[in-house]
């Protein structure tokens, strides 16, 4: 198994490449918006996962002029929406893959068929009532 190891940028290199400075992208990571992993000698290291995220932030926070607070928000929501429509597309899957085992619950007999107590359905038929005129009282 070949295992393909994925590209890191050094704070430096983000920094210069976004027209960053150093302290916002660590002040990006205290608050929690971004976690860059780490070298054995403590360097952060951004993946292209990362970056993708501060482009995010950075688009929020420039283009839209939202705070740090509300791209918190916004960040949490937009990863709750992906895990549902992960498992949306989880449940359709599983749904498609059992087509054949659910269509069979349509050629189930009615309900009560086989029931040891016999069911009587009786229907209800409402008349509409006449509605007399209002009598004058004078």
């Amino acid at each position: 198994m070949k295992r393909t190891k994925s590209r890191t940028y050094t704070i430096s290199a983000v920094a210069e490449q976004y027209g960053l400075h150093q302290q916002t992208l660590r002040l990006y990571e205290r608050e929690g918006l971004i976690k860059p992993s780490r070298s054995d000698g403590n360097t952060r290291l951004y993946t292209d996962a990362d970056l993708e995220r501060l482009e995010v932030i950075l688009s929020l926070t420039r283009d839209l002029g939202v705070n740090l607070a509300g791209v918190e928000i916004i960040l949490n929501m937009r990863e709750k929406m992906d895990a549902m429509q992960r498992e949306f597309e989880r449940f359709f899957t599983y749904l498609q893959s059992h087509a054949e085992e659910f269509a069979s619950f349509t050629d189930a007999p009615p309900p009560g068929a086989g029931a040891l107590v016999p069911v009587r359905r009786t229907t209800v038929v409402l008349q509409p009532t006449r509605r007399r005129p209002p009598t004058s009282r004078s």
